[in-house]
């Protein structure tokens, strides 16, 4: 009898024994699938995250948040020219170069160019508009507060247009051959058929200019 008592213990025994290695098996299993469906909604969320990023357009800079050597907008008046940039270093119709686009459509006959430091400006009456600015001797524009001259790179300005530098090109142009290249909308909702253009050289910003097809 004794010898049935001691088997019969020994049977309980390994029987709760097997009861608590299931039962430890059992969260280790649940904590397994846990981790792994949150290593698969990570790995989905970045890829969403890549997705948006890699599909974003090119940013916007509206010319009313922008102000030339700090205090002019892009179309200001003509008696403003020579307080913030000097006197002219020459002039030329704009009959005579027949340009497929203009800032004022409304011109006339005596609409002109105005050029100064190498930017390109037009005038039309009393009215002058920036065509094309150059960030030299000393010219430089605020935009939203931030100011931008020569001295700004193409890293400074990827932090205010990220998507555009992304999306970098390279535009041979006619004076300084092939330079790298960022486009800007003029507008969030795409209204305009014309965009801008942001030239660096030697990686600090060159030039920017306003683009209209003809």
């Amino acid at each position: 009898m004794k010898y049935y008592s001691i088997v019969f213990f020994v049977i309980l025994m390994q029987a709760c024994e097997k009861k608590k290695e299931a039962q430890s098996i059992i969260p280790a299993k649940t904590e397994l699938k846990e981790n792994k469906d949150k290593t698969d909604s990570t790995i989905h969320h970045t890829h969403k995250i890549s997705e948006t990023i890699k599909d974003g357009q090119d940013d916007v800079m509206l010319a009313e948040d922008i102000r030339f050597n700090g205090k002019v907008k892009r179309i200001f008046d003509l008696n403003d020219f020579e307080k913030v940039f000097g006197k002219a270093d020459s002039t030329k119709l704009m009959a005579d170069e027949q340009p497929c686009a203009y800032i004022f459509e409304d011109g006339n006959v005596n609409d002109k160019y105005l050029y100064k430091n190498s930017s390109c400006f037009e005038n039309s009456e009393k009215k002058v508009g920036v065509s094309s600015f150059r960030f030299l001797n000393g010219n430089f524009i605020l935009y939203k507060g931030i100011r931008i001259d020569s001295k700004t790179t193409l890293e400074d300005i990827k932090k205010i247009f990220p998507n555009s530098v992304r999306n970098l090109s390279h535009l041979e142009t006619y004076s300084e051959g092939e330079l790298p290249m960022i486009t800007l909308r003029e507008d969030n909702n795409g209204v305009s058929d014309g965009h801008i253009n942001i030239y660096f050289k030697n990686n600090r910003i060159y030039s920017i200019s306003w683009w209209f097809p003809c």
